[in-house]
């Protein structure tokens, strides 16, 4: 995890949903963070943009380019997924994996009906736009590790704005949907 001045903080976690015939898990960390962030309140949670969702495929297919692996595709529910857990972080105003009613991001994308065989998510909340969060993202090895998934296919960013007007909440979903 990497930190950037008082309110700018990171988290990571890769979640594996295996299958049977799957004899090894992805690698990276898994990390239980909870930060509190910004007070609690109503948030402002817009949609992720088409050109949101393309800089952050940009940004991700750099560093898995580097690595030797195939490009990600920006997907619709990973997005909405990814922005639903920003508005639920910035409207609890914590940085957290958990949401209000998930334990993590592989419950999320399934709620929505996407079959993961393996999900992970990068989360940050701080007075930052997507460039810079996608700028930490690329640097940090913690987060690097869960880009660099083999297997991941897919992307979606979300992102919400917390009552302090200053705070975003960002999360980044990365996965692979079952029978690829």
């Amino acid at each position: 995890m990497s930190a950037s001045g008082p309110y700018w903080r990171f988290g990571v976690v890769t979640v594996a949903l295996l299958t049977a015939a799957c004899a090894t898990a992805p690698t990276g960390p898994a990390s239980p963070v909870d930060i509190q962030a910004s007070a609690a309140g109503p948030a402002s949670c817009p949609g992720t943009t088409a050109a949101e969702q393309a800089a952050g495929v940009r940004a991700t297919n750099a560093v898995r380019q580097r690595s030797g692996l195939s490009p990600v595709q920006a997907n619709d529910l990973l997005a909405r997924a990814a922005a639903q857990h920003a508005c639920d972080m910035a409207q609890r105003g914590r940085m957290t994996h958990a949401g209000s009613r998930t334990s993590g991001p592989a419950q999320r994308v399934k709620a929505l009906g996407y079959a993961p065989t393996v999900t992970a998510e990068n989360i940050a909340a701080g007075p930052f736009g997507l460039e810079r969060v996608l700028s930490e993202w690329n640097a940090s090895p913690g987060h690097v590790s869960n880009i660099v998934i083999p297997q991941i296919s897919n992307f979606g960013i979300g992102q919400a704005l917390a009552p302090d007007g200053r705070t975003r909440y960002w999360a980044a979903v990365y996965s692979a949907p079952r029978g690829r």
